[in-house]
């Protein structure tokens, strides 16, 4: 009777584990709960520590709102009458967000409120027995009345590591909702303190600008604030004062950006990850991963990025290296580049000659422009490493974008191989990786993905990855980078802590070891109306530029 009293009042499932851990409903996702499953035994004093660490329980995700201080916090209406009565002029708030109830204490809390937040200055909490919510209330130190069947109140003596045990029953446990796995209780609860953390981050963000329509499905999971859905702007106006706003600066009018900028507004960059998708983004296929940086675009040497302080200042223990080491030979094994996917192989084309690998880049990209020490085209990088290693044999692989006309950065075959001995676009970059004894690049991602490979890179540009003792960096390497880095913590860095990854299965936020599973996972490409008509307009776009030489 209790609980179902307790599950009329709050709305929550059936009391038990799935009514403590539950997952938050990200916009899009096409999983709501954690299915059960049988489980082996626990360490209360574990889990305990682990829900502790990741505060976690109830809706975590949820508002955060102002509280007075001292104020008793009653759960089921059952218990209100007792708690005012007691309330010894403190105020009583009622936890549920049922409208009748507000007359009658002046205010109320959603029950999808963030649980330790609420607690964070409460006198006491006012619960049913069954009430799963009191475990975070013990551990918080806050003391527990619960509601007797006849109404009166009780003192609460169960310890937290009593109700550990109550709200974990032995033997049930959580199936991981991106591999259907069994997790263990402390497993479910990193994977809830994973998304907190996510959320957490993105509370203050008031939107977005200059993202692409088809970009935005993928887009508002990972920024999501955990109440209000994730708005997208097109007016400066709409911002309104004060809080952080996300964009795509690329994609966003430069008088928007002023306006931002002139009204003292925090710019958020966001920007596709390091691992994006099976597909170009510049013929709409969404990215299953993002960056967003508060300090800066990681591509500009000009300011300090999030990334940077990160590789200069981070401290990375010894599993989180372990991690990136397993990433990094997943990767390796699977041939994931940032667009493409392949195990071939590709063959020595110049014999035993020293074999150096040029990727070229879309020229008016954002990074070549600020990060490519003064080389303004594909052509110069050619002539410079020509001029460089004058015996070797120079493979030339022009960007996807370009080829498919998206973009700046095409040079007529005869031109390049004025410098170059080959070009190439058939073979995936992970394939001409294995094969090319170095690997020289701009500002390209290409050299992160050989460093991956052991490969030995020279950058002529300053990519975020240049000035750590991995690379033969020939640009202006900022003197902030002082550290030293192995290749594994550069990888835990920028694979593992820094960007977001988006399940394209189950719609929800993921570890990195999810996103390059569904990469290198047996499917066909998405080539949807969208993306085959941006591919026409590509290819005749590549026309007219041809023309106009």
């Amino acid at each position: 009777m209790l609980e179902q009293d307790h599950n009329r009042f709050t709305g929550a499932p059936s009391i038990g584990t799935a009514s403590f851990l539950r997952i938050p409903p990200f916009p899009g996702a096409r999983i709501s709960r954690f299915d059960p499953v049988i489980a082996p035994e626990y360490c209360p004093e574990e889990v305990l520590a682990a829900i502790m660490r990741e505060r976690v329980g109830g809706s975590f995700w949820g508002d955060q709102p102002a509280l007075p201080a001292g104020a008793i916090l009653v759960r089921s209406p059952r218990g209100l009458s007792a708690a005012i009565e007691t309330s010894a002029g403190r105020p009583v708030v009622i936890w549920s967000g049922r409208d009748q109830d507000a007359a009658s204490v002046g205010q109320t809390v959603g029950d999808n409120s963030d649980a330790w937040h609420v607690l964070e200055s409460a006198e006491r909490l006012v619960c049913d027995r069954a009430d799963p919510i009191a475990l975070i209330a013990a551990i918080k130190g806050v003391p527990i009345q619960i509601i007797e069947p006849d109404g009166r109140l009780s003192n609460d003596d169960r310890t937290a590591a009593r109700l550990v045990e109550q709200v974990f029953p032995v033997g049930v446990g959580y199936a991981c909702p991106f591999t259907g796995r069994s997790l263990t209780i402390v497993e479910a609860i990193e994977l809830c303190g994973f998304w907190r953390r996510l959320i957490d981050s993105n509370r203050d963000i008031a939107g977005g600008y200059g993202f692409a329509f088809w970009k935005k499905q993928a887009v508002a999971p990972l920024l999501w604030n955990g109440s209000e859905p994730f708005r997208f702007f097109s007016t400066a106006a709409e911002a309104g004062p004060g809080s952080p706003v996300a964009i795509w600066r690329a994609r966003t009018p430069r008088s928007i950006v002023a306006e931002l900028e002139a009204a003292g507004t925090l710019l958020v960059e966001v920007e596709d990850g390091f691992l994006r998708s099976r597909g170009l983004g510049a013929d709409c296929v969404p990215p299953l991963s993002i960056v967003v940086d508060r300090l800066g675009p990681y591509f500009d040497p000009g300011q300090p990025s999030e990334l940077e302080t990160l590789l200069q200042e981070g401290q990375f223990d010894e599993a989180l290296i372990e991690r990136a080491a397993a990433l990094r030979r997943r990767i390796i094994d699977a041939g994931l580049g940032k667009y493409e996917s392949g195990s071939e192989t590709a063959p020595r084309f110049g014999g035993d000659r020293r074999h150096i690998l040029i990727p070229g880049q879309v020229e008016d990209d954002r990074s070549v422009l600020t990060g490519g020490a003064g080389l303004e085209s594909n052509m110069e990088l050619l002539r410079q490493v020509r001029a460089a290693a004058p015996d070797a044999y120079l493979i030339y692989k022009p960007h996807p974008d370009v080829l498919a006309g998206h973009r700046k950065g095409s040079a007529q075959d005869s031109e390049a191989l004025e410098h170059a001995d080959r070009i190439v676009t058939d073979l995936p970059i992970a394939a001409l990786i294995d094969m090319a004894d170095e690997v020289h690049v701009n500002t390209s991602l290409t050299g992160f993905e050989a460093l991956l490979r052991g490969k030995p890179v020279t950058t002529h540009g300053v990519p975020f990855y240049a000035g750590w003792g991995l690379t033969t960096d020939l640009g202006p390497v900022p003197g902030r980078r002082t550290a030293r880095r192995p290749i594994d913590e550069l990888v835990a860095a920028a694979l593992l802590v820094y960007p977001r990854y988006l399940d394209p299965v189950t719609g929800l936020p993921c570890p990195a070891e999810i996103a390059v599973d569904r990469l290198t996972e047996t499917q066909a490409d998405r080539v949807d109306l969208l993306v085959a008509l941006r591919r026409l307009q590509g290819r005749l776009m590549k026309g007219f530029r041809s023309l106009a030489r």
